[in-house]
């Protein structure tokens, strides 16, 4: 078996160090108290600030332990900071599709949508910041669904009530759909939610490849679809983009 990885340890050894201490330490401070070459430290640093658990003052250069780490007991990302990072994503995208742009993040073991954009045509349009989305009936919510484990075992332990006539409820069907969206990077879903509507959706990242949201456009189903019912490839790249953009603005994506 392979045994500890010492960077891992050091780095580990770093955080600790920045958690008992009384303020800011300098690069040349932590190096002598962990036994390190300045240069090895620094390197050290630079990575754990890179994810944000460590954050350097920029009139001292000392560094302190970083936001990111308030994160880690919830393994989310605050809902307002993925909104703000992704609002100028969300108008682009209902601009080039044509169609309404949702945000949805999970929140309490559900699928809550944080962010709407109307669809840019004039029409009269309700906002929907703040509903809760059935996460095996909607594409933002097969998204998450396929990605967060803690989810999906909510799903896995409750019902799943048919919404429509074309609403996924057998668990195997279910298990082969989410599957698909790992392979393919993104969800679809035809009338599974609401009869007339068909929706298109891919999975926002943040440091390392975490999943913490998705992006996706709703839309009538001919919108979205062509004859066949097959999705538009066109959409599904303009999403597909979208999220990659938003992933590369949270550290997420190269």
């Amino acid at each position: 078996m392979p045994g500890p990885i010492q960077s891992i340890e050091r780095a580990a050894a770093m955080l600790r160090l920045l958690a008992r201490g009384s303020g800011r330490m300098g690069v040349g401070e932590i190096a002598a108290a962990l036994g390190l070459a300045k240069p090895t430290a620094h390197g050290i640093l630079k990575t754990l600030q890179g994810v944000g658990f460590v954050e350097q003052d920029p009139v001292s250069g000392k560094y302190q332990l970083g936001s990111a780490l308030g994160e880690l007991g919830s393994g989310r990302l605050d809902a307002n900071e993925l909104r703000s990072r992704a609002i100028n994503r969300a108008d682009t995208l209902a601009a080039r599709s044509g169609e309404s742009v949702r945000i949805a993040a999970p929140v309490r073991n559900t699928v809550e949508v944080v962010h709407h954009v109307f669809r840019p045509d004039n029409t009269t349009q309700a906002l929907e910041v703040g509903e809760i989305l059935p996460p095996y009936a909607t594409a933002l919510g097969k998204v998450l669904l396929a990605y967060d484990t803690e989810l999906a075992a909510t799903v896995r332990d409750g019902d799943l009530p048919a919404l429509t006539h074309r609403t996924i409820v057998d668990r195997p069907a279910l298990g082969r759909a989410l599957a698909e969206v790992r392979r393919t990077g993104w969800a679809g879903e035809i009338g599974e939610y609401r009869a007339t509507e068909a929706g298109i959706a891919a999975p926002i990242r943040a440091r390392g490849g975490l999943v913490v949201g998705a992006i996706g456009i709703t839309g009538p189903v001919d919108h979205l679809c062509d004859g066949q019912l097959h999705f538009r490839p066109a959409l599904i790249a303009q999403v597909r983009d979208a999220a990659q953009a938003v992933s590369r603005d949270l550290g997420g994506a190269q």
